[in-house]
Order: C-alpha cells, then sequence, then structure tokens
C-alpha cells in the first residue's frame, strides 16, 4: 500500500492502483474509484443486502398549497419498500417552490435528530432544518427522519431494513452492512423518487448531513452519483476526517460508542488505524468530479476540523484530473477563518465558529455553492 506524507499523516495514495500503477489520467481513475468503493465496503460501511427493491412504490400522502405565506407547495410522500422480512415506510417530507418555474433543484437532509427539526406543519421551525429560508432561494428542501429506515440503536439488526432485507438464520459477515450503510440506502430510495418528481430538477439534488448523518451522505454519494451535491456538515470520525492521527474521536472510540453503525470489519481497526487500506480522503475522492461540500466547526474538537481540512486538501487532485479544481486552497496547511468559506472549486470547505451543529449560516454556505455551481 502506497502513501503520501501530508502534515503529520501519513496517509494511502488514492492514485497509486491496487497493481502499484500510477493514476495520472481520468480515465485510469475511472477504473481505480470502483477498487476504492469496493474497499470501503470490505472494511468500513459494509455491503448493501440489496439496492432498489422489486418491490417500491410511492405514494402521495398530501399535496396542498398555500404554505409558507403562499410561498411553498407541500408534499408527503410514502416511500413504501417490501422484502422477505416485511414492509417499511420512509416519510418523505417536500415543500417546493410556488411562485418560480419548476423543475426546480432540490436539497434533501437526512434528519439524525428529533421529528420536531423537521415539522410538516411549521409550527416548529429549526434552524437544522430552515426550510423556508432554502424555499426563499428557489430550492425545494426535501427532508425524511433517519429513524423509518433503521432505529439508531443496537439491536442486533433486527429491525429496520436489516430485519426487512437481511437472511434470516444466518450470521451476520464481517462486510454486512451497518446503519451507516442502512441510512446511505434510505437517502438513494428518495432520490428515486425525487427523479420521477416533475417538480424537481433531479440533475440539481444535493444529499445534506450532520454528524453521524454527514457520514451518512458522504457513503450515499460515493454509491450514488446521481446525487449532483454532497454535503458533509461536522462528519469527523468515519466522516470528512482522516483515520490516521486524527484528535477527539477515533476509530475505536466510535466503534466502541456506535457498535452499529460500520460494518463489523471495521472493529478490527480500533487502535489500528494505520492498517486501513483506505482513510476517508479517499471517501471524498469518490464524490469527483460532482460539487463536494465539507464543514467544520472551531469547538468540535471531537470531530477534529484539521483532519476533515486535510482530507479536502488530499481529495483535491481527483478532480484535477477532470480538468477541474478541488479546494481553492488545496495544498496550503492552515485552515481558513471562521466565516471565510472557500467556494472557487468543485470542493468546497468552511469553518464555522461555534459547536457541533448545522445552523441557518452553514445552509446559507451550502446554497451560495449551489448558486455557483449548480445552475
Amino acid at each position: 500500500m502506497e502513501h503520501i506524507a501530508a502534515g503529520k499523516w501519513e496517509l494511502p495514495d488514492l492514485l497509486t492502483g491496487s497493481e502499484g500503477e500510477r493514476i495520472t489520467t481520468r480515465e485510469q481513475w475511472q477504473l481505480r474509484r470502483p477498487e476504492i468503493l469496493e474497499l470501503f465496503r470490505q472494511h468500513v460501511y459494509g455491503r448493501n443486502a440489496i439496492d432498489r427493491p422489486a418491490e417500491l412504490r410511492f405514494e402521495t400522502v398530501d399535496r396542498s398549497d398555500g404554505w409558507m405565506d403562499g410561498r411553498a407547495v407541500r408534499k408527503q410522500i410514502n416511500i413504501v419498500y417490501e422484502g422477505p422480512g416485511g414492509t417499511g415506510v420512509i416519510r418523505l417530507l417536500l415543500f417546493i417552490p410556488a411562485d418560480i418555474h419548476r423543475p426546480v433543484p432540490a436539497f434533501l437532509l437526512i434528519n439524525n435528530r428529533e421529528e420536531e427539526h423537521i415539522d410538516p406543519d411549521r409550527t416548529i421551525k429549526s434552524a437544522f432544518w430552515p426550510a423556508e429560508y432554502i424555499v426563499s432561494r428557489g430550492y425545494a428542501a426535501a427532508a425524511f427522519h433517519v429513524a423509518d429506515v433503521d432505529p439508531d440503536d443496537h439491536d442486533g439488526f433486527i429491525n429496520g431494513v436489516h430485519g426487512i432485507f437481511d437472511p434470516p438464520g444466518i450470521t451476520r459477515e464481517g462486510d454486512a452492512w451497518g446503519t451507516i450503510a442502512a441510512w446511505a440506502w434510505g437517502a438513494s430510495r428518495v432520490m428515486d423518487y425525487l427523479a420521477e418528481d416533475p417538480d424537481i430538477d433531479a440533475n440539481r439534488v444535493a444529499v445534506v448531513g450532520h454528524s453521524r448523518g454527514g457520514k451518512t451522505a458522504l457513503w450515499c454519494g460515493a454509491q450514488d452519483d446521481r446525487f449532483a451535491m454532497v454535503v458533509s456538515n461536522n462528519s469527523g470520525c468515519g466522516g470528512a476526517a482522516v483515520s490516521r492521527g486524527k484528535q477527539g474521536e477515533t476509530v475505536q472510540a466510535i466503534n466502541e460508542k456506535f457498535p452499529h453503525w460500520f460494518s463489523g470489519n471495521f472493529k478490527s481497526y480500533n487502535g489500528k488505524e494505520n492498517d486501513l487500506p483506505v482513510d476517508q480522503h479517499m471517501l471524498l475522492a469518490l464524490a469527483a468530479p460532482r460539487l463536494l461540500y465539507v464543514t467544520s466547526a472551531t469547538e468540535d474538537t471531537w470531530a477534529d476540523p484539521d483532519a476533515e481540512y486535510w482530507a479536502c486538501t488530499l481529495a483535491s487532485p481527483v478532480y484535477e484530473l477532470y480538468g477541474l479544481k478541488g479546494l481553492a486552497a488545496a495544498g496550503r496547511r492552515e485552515k481558513p477563518d471562521p466565516g471565510y468559506p472557500l467556494q472557487e472549486g468543485r470542493i468546497a470547505y468552511h469553518l464555522r465558529a461555534g459547536k457541533h451543529d448545522l445552523t441557518e449560516y452553514d445552509w446559507s454556505c451550502f446554497i451560495d455553492a449551489a448558486d455557483r455551481h449548480l445552475q
């Protein structure tokens, strides 16, 4: 395994192929990319038991006008999936601008916090998902709750999609999908619906996640290239932050506290990050050539902003294979100051003053980047 030096980190070289060949062209990268994707399936997130199920349907629960002082149409869609273990439902909430030409681009939030943050009646308005603001900027605001796909607890992979699609009575393999992979699967099922909604421009859909949801958004975007933009907010370990030399949360810490998030194989790297055949800069590179946005927060030392920023710089050379600029400041050692987002390249980054959170400031930066690169 070839390594590259980056500051204090010695990381796997994403531009060295499995046979030791140097990747110098876009065509070579397109062969290298599936190798990296497979390594993440085998060693980190696990392998889905199924992709799009044969039994998948979309049921419109509500479509009504007049929301947000007449500026939005609300849709509530049940995405119903069936498998050997039963039936599941993802409840999609969607607010679409009413006063502009459609189809419109959309931001899809993978909501890992309380359901009140995506209140369909807008009695509760949360900066975590400022739907009114998103709509005012000309984008549809879409969201679903992770529990509709898989509960966020270590239940032995009995409930949720694991219980519906995993073969019963069979010992799980080390590369079986964990909960983050299940949530990413759910986001792709939402994309299945959005691709068929005539009000949505399916070529301009962003997937957004915070913290564990940010890890999910990155893994979803790596596998599902229908998402034109991938947004990771404060995702840290197992997300945008490189694992080797990382401060704050480590592979061992995350596996011990959340044993259901990743594959069983990932636990073999507890305290042995240097043995991983991949690191998270390689995950970020899988978004290329699409728009990638990574954020950090000054007080979020558990996630380690330095490790998140460096992953962006190290993913940038893959964008250059496409003739694109990755991170505008690729190669510079210091993160930008808070409040000065880097958005010139196809990898955008900002450091926000404050704690581990998703705020309206973050959303405004995401939309600024989308305005710049997705129009």
